[in-house]
């Protein structure tokens, strides 16, 4: 089945995960992280893209960003690819490729889910069990997102700047959002927008998005068919719905 092409609009957030080659590490070391982080503000500054959260983790990157025009996303992702990988290859004295060849990305709906999926991101450590808290992962924005602490990386959406009237009420507001956990459902929806590079957001803003793309972009569920769809249907759709 070929592969939908991506969505990227001007000025909507885009959730955007790359992953090291067959779930391999792609970072190393603390220069590493340093590294990638210094390149990565230098794309989003040269391509124009906002980035509002992101976090590496040892084997992949998640980055929520909003760019200025359709191609920026791309352009960022393959320069701070191919440096990347070049410096991963000399540093470690390695070859070939680091990456999966595509990242994956999911258009954000900004007014109900780019929190939620700040959150998501900035978990993404927690999740992991390698803390407790986000507060304790170096390389993530909870640290500025939540705390405070000074990022040039970052530019904040007008969603998180709306949370107070002034920076302290803002991070007060941010925090509390941490308190509950992510209920599984909200997990499963970024991941499976993230697995089928589909739209997250309400019907109302999915269907915006068709009508300005021209391409159908339903979700479609993943797993088994339930067993109500398979009564529906004769032994050989049965065999199709497998396959």
């Amino acid at each position: 089945m070929p592969r939908r092409p991506r969505i990227h609009l001007p000025g909507f957030p885009l959730h955007v995960v790359q992953r090291g080659h067959n779930r391999d590490a792609c970072f190393f070391a603390e220069e590493d992280y340093l590294a990638y982080r210094e390149w990565l503000g230098e794309a989003c500054q040269a391509t124009g893209c906002a980035l509002h959260a992101y976090v590496q983790m040892t084997n992949h990157v998640h980055l929520l960003l909003s760019p200025p025009e359709s191609e920026a996303v791309p352009r960022l992702m393959i320069s701070l690819g191919r440096r990347y990988v070049q410096y991963i290859n000399k540093s470690y004295r390695r070859t070939g490729t680091l990456w999966d060849s595509r990242y994956k990305s999911s258009l954000v709906q900004a007014d109900c889910y780019l929190l939620l999926c700040q959150r998501y991101i900035e978990l993404n450590p927690v999740r992991a069990a390698m803390v407790d808290d986000p507060a304790h992962y170096r390389w993530s924005s909870y640290r500025t997102n939540g705390l405070g602490q000074s990022d040039s990386l970052l530019t904040p959406h007008a969603v998180y700047s709306s949370l107070g009237a002034n920076e302290a009420d803002r991070l007060v507001n941010y925090r509390s959002l941490f308190r509950p956990e992510l209920d599984t459902e909200a997990i499963s929806d970024i991941r499976m927008a993230l697995d089928q590079g589909q739209p997250l957001g309400d019907a109302r803003f999915i269907d915006s998005i068709e009508r300005a793309t021209g391409q159908r972009r339903e979700i479609r569920p993943r797993g088994r068919p339930r067993k109500a769809m398979l009564e529906e249907t004769g032994p050989q759709d049965q065999k199709s719905l497998h396959m």
